[in-house]
């Protein structure tokens, strides 16, 4: 399959390219932009002479060169990357900026799907149905409700603090801007990745609807729709909501059986209040219900636990592995493997525009969701990791600015307050396993109930300054000074009446070998020993503060052109893992991690801006990285959260926009990474070795990732467009875990999407026909190992079908 994917390119590119009659035309340096009226008439298309025939003008639509403005103007990008409206190009950083039109366009619909547009971004499929983001290599990986990323996901600039939480925040956009690099100056900790900011589509004076549904394979059923406009004078109202469907996409191996539902139902009202010219006020209401089946695992090798209790698990021994396909999986029958998770938010944004130069900006903020979900994690149609999640989660979170422009400074100073909680209680069952049997000869441990509560206090002040010393030359400079107080409060439980009689008899023979009395263990009893082997909870604070900051430099020699250079610290706040711990040791918080970071690029507009160029180098210095590990205990190596000392990145990012004729236009964009853990670091591979794992490459971490975007529209008539595009995205290999083992090897892949149809040239309608992973790639973004087995969680198989949109 992968020998097919070049040619399969080369004929969609040649056969879209043939639909292109009309040569292109690029501007010659030197030629002036097109102004404001001249844009506004590219955009509508060439008008005909008002004695025309309906003939004539179909021909000008379709005909040569005589059709095509050559002097067309690339539309600004304007982004809030520094909490104020700026040009892209003008911002100093690396920053990818897609529109909410152009989402669609893609079918774009999550976190997930930017990394489709994005090179740097990385999703995994953690397993507890939590997902895993990453950009440059800087990522979290851990399987906790309550895990704090790296990669910040953000609404119109409030926070969702848990990753879980993001998934409903691509509704009606906009456009979302992707901004890489530590930003823990202006968004805060919990960033050092770099930050997701989806701006939501707001609300207009002149009524506006409209609606948009795709159709697909697996009986697939996405519909998005909006209606906006003016309920008074001064307020405007926006309502947007979204249905989407589908039937099962998975198969199992071993039975007549499938599985992957999707059932996702959001909404959002969003309400504008502008009582004078210079105060406003917008109430964003959302939320989301998922009743989504979760992912099944695929089986691909085995590692027993307890090798010498083999025969008890012969389903585990004799199932057979995964086939290369994206559908093949399997998981306990007669179980119903699904979400059922809700969540809303209450977000509340004042502006008041004190001065003609001081503009005060209020952010108020809560969220709450619940999770309920049930997760088979082992490939198997065994219970040898069932784990049903469950927890509730909240944040509360204030935050007061105030921007000015004095003289040649552009200063933001403010405040920042939040109160974050996690509350997680899941039931962890794993009776088919040899671990089962080998706590105590002649005993069985079957469940564990995991629980873990944290509560996260964050106080923030910070400050940021944009100084131009002249019209060519500008600096800048950020502060913020954050103190955490996280209070976590964890342990394993016995799940079952089976297990608290095995986990009582090893603490009680633990505490007898010590001299030390016997106790009571029953079902909901905490098991994790304590340093004095006496089971109960942990119950403890870790209070840590840190100054992040930046300083850069601007330099713009002339229009269209900007070099720029910075550095920056971050800081990720420590986190407590929820886990199955026989040690309270194992539960203990990974403290904060820091990146140091090195960045020099440039931002360039070439042949009058038909070629946009933007490309970075940078450097990140990571000290006590974290990342999900093994520690040791009395029933041997299990995982738990550990701190790496020291580790780097170093990379590469480029991208270019060439904009080939007014309504064509060709992306290519990449990264390189070259990740490494540059001292000692001792810990244990999936095996249990000790070993030292310096000079290793992160986890999760592909050293390339290439984009490449491709869309043509062309006039077929005076009141019909077609259009075309292609999407393709490639990712190298890479491991799951320190050591380089080929069982969790993540091999390179690329995915090929399709997409062509017909709009209306008033842009009222469209009809779209979309193929995604074309060349029906197996890849896999996950592989660990689960008890005795190793498993994959692949991605999606070739989907298509027709995508609907309509504007009233």
């Amino acid at each position: 399959m992968k020998a097919l994917q070049p040619m399969v390119l080369r004929l969609c590119v040649t056969t879209a390219a043939s639909l292109v009659l009309t040569p292109v035309a690029i501007a010659q340096p030197g030629e002036p932009a097109a102004d404001a009226t001249a844009q506004a008439e590219v955009d509508s298309g060439p008008e005909p002479a008002a004695d025309d025939s309906s003939e004539a003008a179909s021909s000008e639509r379709t005909g040569a060169a005589a059709a095509v403005d050559d002097s067309f103007a690339v539309e600004e990008i304007v982004v809030t990357a520094q909490k104020r409206e700026q040009s892209l190009r003008e911002v100093p950083m690396s920053i990818t900026a897609v529109s909410g039109d152009e989402l669609s366009e893609k079918g774009i619909s999550d976190v997930e799907g930017l990394v489709k547009v994005t090179p740097g971004l990385s999703y995994v499929e953690s397993g507890s149905g939590v997902p895993v983001y990453s950009l440059r290599g800087v990522g979290f990986f851990d399987t906790s409700l309550g895990a704090r990323p790296t990669v910040g996901v953000y609404t119109d600039e409030v926070q969702l603090p848990f990753s879980i939480m993001s998934q409903g925040a691509a509704l009606d956009l906009q456009r979302v801007e992707i901004l890489k690099g530590p930003q823990g100056t202006l968004f805060g900790q919990n960033a050092t990745g770099g930050a997701i900011n989806y701006i939501a589509a707001k609300p207009t004076q002149d009524f506006e609807a409209g609606v948009s549904t795709s159709l697909g394979r697996f009986y697939t059923s996405d519909t998005t729709g909006y209606v906006s406009g003016a309920l008074a004078p001064t307020l405007n109202a926006r309502l947007a909501g979204r249905v989407a469907s589908s039937d099962d996409w998975q198969k199992s191996d071993t039975r007549d059986d499938s599985l992957g539902q999707k059932r996702f139902y959001q909404g959002r009202f969003l309400l504008d209040w502008t009582p004078s010219d210079r105060l406003f006020f917008e109430l964003n209401a959302n939320g989301f219900h998922d009743g989504s089946d979760t992912q099944a695992a695929q089986l691909v090798g085995r590692i027993y636990s307890s090798p010498a209790y083999s025969s008890e698990v012969p389903i585990v021994v004799n199932q057979p592995v995964a086939p290369s396909n994206n559908r093949a999986a399997d998981w306990d029958p007669e179980r119903q493997l699904r979400r059922d998770n809700d969540f809303y938010q209450y977000a509340l944004r004042g502006e008041l525009q004190a001065s003609d130069a001081v503009t005060i900006t209020s952010l108020t903020a809560y969220s709450h969701m619940r999770v309920e979900q049930l997760v088979d994690q082992d490939g198997t149609a065994a219970t040898a990791s069932l784990t049903n999640v469950a927890g509730v989660l909240s944040s509360f979170s204030q935050e007061l600015r105030a921007a000015a422009n004095v003289g040649r400074a552009t200063v933001v100073v403010g405040a920042n307050y939040s109160h974050d909680k996690s509350e997680e209680e899941s039931l962890f069952q794993f009776p088919y396993t040899t671990s089962s049997y080998s706590t105590i000869p002649g005993m069985r441990t079957t469940a564990s109930q995991l629980r873990g509560r944290q509560r996260f206090n964050t106080k923030a002040v910070f400050g940021n300054v944009d100084f131009a010393f002249t019209d060519e030359l500008l600096a800048h400079a950020g502060l913020r000074y954050t103190d955490v107080d996280l209070h976590y409060v964890s342990c394993s439980a016995a799940g079952d009446a089976t297990s608290a009689a095995t986990y009582g008899t090893l603490v009680n023979v633990l505490r007898g070998r010590a001299g030390l009395p016997a106790v009571s263990v029953g079902v909901g009893s905490c098991i994790s020993l304590d340093s004095t082997l006496t089971p109960g909870e942990i119950d403890a604070e870790l209070k840590e503060d840190n100054v992040s900051w930046r300083a850069g430099l601007d330099w713009k020699p002339a229009a269209d052109t900007l070099f720029y250079a910075n550095v920056s610290k971050g800081y990720k706040s420590g986190s407590a893992p929820t886990l199955p711990a026989i040690e309270q040791s194992e539960l203990a918080p990974v403290t904060q991690e820091s990146v140091l970071a090195y960045e020099a690029g440039l931002k360039l507009g070439l042949l009058n801006r038909r070629i946009d160029l933007t490309a970075a180098i940078f450097d990140y210095e990571y000290q006590d990285k974290q990342l999900q590990g093994r520690r040791p205990t009395v029933l041997g190596v299990l995982p738990g959260l550990v701190n790496v000392p020291d580790s780097r990145i170093r990379g590469v990012e480029f991208q270019v926009d060439t904009y080939l004729q007014r309504t064509m236009r060709l992306t290519l964009a990449g990264t390189y990474l070259d990740s490494e853990v540059s001292k000692d670091f001792d810990n244990y591979s999936i095996l249990g070795d000790a070993a030292n794992f310096k000079g290793n490459d992160f986890p999760y971490t592909p050293k390339y990732q290439l984009v490449a975007d491709w869309s043509y529209e062309r006039g077929l008539s005076e009141q019909l467009d077609g259009v075309v595009g292609v999407n393709a995205n490639y990712r190298s290999s890479t491991n799951a875990g320190f050591g380089d083992d080929e069982r969790l090897a993540i091999d390179a892949y690329t995915l090929v999407d399709l997409r062509a149809g017909v709009k209306s040239s008033d842009e009222q309608w469209s009809a779209i026909a979309f193929v995604r992973n074309l060349t029906d790639e197996y890849y896999w973004t996950n592989v660990a190992r689960q008890s005795d087995v190793i498993r994959r969680y692949a991605g999606q198989p070739r989907m298509y079908g027709l995508q609907l949109s309509f504007k009233f």
